[in-house]
């Protein structure tokens, strides 16, 4: 009896979460490119210090304060040259933040001076790069819109919900079964499929991107978005914890709920500004 009172206590907990989370982001998004701004900024900061965090565990220690200095200086660059307020040299300002991460390891003295350089950035790159080129989604047109923001994310959650679905009903052969025991190559083609009706279907209402260009981040979603659960379940398991934080109960943290999204903004970025 109390086993299942703590199950049910924990599914209204996640659900709780879940939806206060999701109002949230919608919110940041839809009321105005500044509350999103700050929005994927906080993001964007507690994620780099998240996996600093979840790093340490083994021993690693990377330049926490640099590296989100760093990162937020990339991320808050990439904005305000999309918003077209400050000029595209504006960027290089990374490059010597970049190289003091060298330069500062010299001074700090600790064990593995070359492993902290190498997680330092990697923090950097796995979250500030991603959550940055998201502004070119932002700003694809002359001025801010939130409709292919928000359509990624929809996107997304619907891969999710469709991978859960048909892996629950007719997963039989693993994807991963080394990494993430639970997934199925029926799981992962059910998720794509349902991604790419809901991006034909957002493809009517939300009308800054062409029908094939919606169709194309569909299947781009459907694809790489496991990969990046994946690659999240990965680093998870090689520094033996099971949730990158406790900052969303009952969901884990920052990495465990934008692992997804994190893979796949720079291939749907990169499509589109290719095609």
């Amino acid at each position: 009896m109390n086993n299942k009172l703590s199950t049910l206590s924990n599914l209204n907990q996640r659900l709780i979460v879940g939806v206060l989370g999701a109002a949230v982001l919608i919110g940041g998004i839809l009321f105005s490119e500044w509350t999103y701004f700050l929005l994927f900024l906080g993001l964007t900061l507690l994620g780099i210090a998240e996996f600093y965090t979840l790093v340490a565990v083994q021993g690693m220690r990377p330049n926490k304060p640099l590296g989100l200095l760093l990162g937020g200086v990339f991320f808050t660059s990439m904005f305000l040259v999309q918003k077209d307020v400050a000029p595209g040299e504006l960027l290089f300002l990374s490059l010597p933040l970049l190289f003091l991460v060298f330069i500062y390891e010299m001074y700090r003295k600790k064990p593995q001076p070359f492993t902290n350089i190498a997680f330092t950035i990697t923090g950097v790159v796995y979250l500030a790069v991603p959550f940055g080129l998201l502004h070119l989604l932002g700003y694809y047109g002359e001025e801010y819109s939130w409709q292919p923001i928000l359509g990624l994310l929809l996107l997304i959650w619907a891969s999710d919900t469709g991978a859960y679905i048909f892996g629950k009903n007719f997963g039989k052969n693993k994807l991963f079964e080394r990494i993430s025991p639970g997934k199925t190559w029926e799981g992962w083609v059910g998720g794509t499929l349902v991604t790419m009706l809901v991006g034909y279907g957002l493809s009517h209402v939300f009308l800054d991107l062409e029908q094939y260009q919606w169709l194309g981040v569909s299947i781009i979603v459907g694809i790489v978005g496991v990969l990046g659960d994946l690659s999240e379940s990965m680093l998870k398991r090689s520094l033996g914890v099971k949730d990158s934080g406790t900052l969303l109960p009952g969901h884990g943290g920052i990495l465990d709920r934008f692992d997804s999204l994190l893979m796949v903004i720079p291939f749907v970025v990169a499509f589109l500004e290719i095609f």
